[in-house]
């Protein structure tokens, strides 16, 4: 599983840890939803491998909101994460934004959950965006929806049985 996020935050960009504003749910929303044994820090990011999980951003340059970024620099990005996604070949490639998803890959409809589009063999599905910002989703209802694509990926690499 690939996670993406939108771009990185002042503090992350400082910090060179992912989602690493104290406010932002990403870290207690990936324990709640079973993909992590314990809630790590951003500082622990580099642990996520152990749990076969990696991460990074649509946009490489740091802003203080996300709404700072242009379209042309969603499209780039978009282009860039498509190579990163066809070279590593993650079984899941999980976007934390479905407005930066719809405006990376030109899916102006595409809503949360699993996405028809699919890079090479990689499965895409679009998260709530765990920033502070996005007050309409509650770390409770963000758990469930990033818990359905841990158990969607579970089934997928369940082995047939007769």
């Amino acid at each position: 599983m690939l996670f993406c996020g939108i771009n990185p935050g002042l503090l992350s960009a400082a910090t060179g840890h992912h989602f690493a504003r104290p406010g932002n749910r990403f870290w207690p929303v990936l324990h709640l939803s079973g993909f992590t044994p314990r809630r790590l820090a951003p500082a622990e990011q580099e642990e996520l491998l152990t749990y076969r999980l990696g991460i990074t951003n649509v946009v490489a340059r740091a802003t203080a909101r996300a709404d700072e970024l242009s379209p042309e620099e969603f499209r780039e990005g978009g282009r860039i994460l498509t190579a990163k996604v066809e070279l590593l070949r993650p079984q899941w490639l999980a976007v934390v934004g479905v407005t930066a998803y719809r405006t990376a890959f030109g899916e102006k409809k595409a809503q949360i959950g699993p996405q028809e589009r699919m890079i090479g063999s990689t499965r895409v599905w679009a998260l709530p965006n765990p920033s502070g910002l996005n007050a309409h989703w509650t770390a409770d209802t963000m758990a469930q929806e990033y818990a359905r694509l841990r158990m969607a990926a579970e089934a997928a690499e369940a082995p047939d049985t007769p």
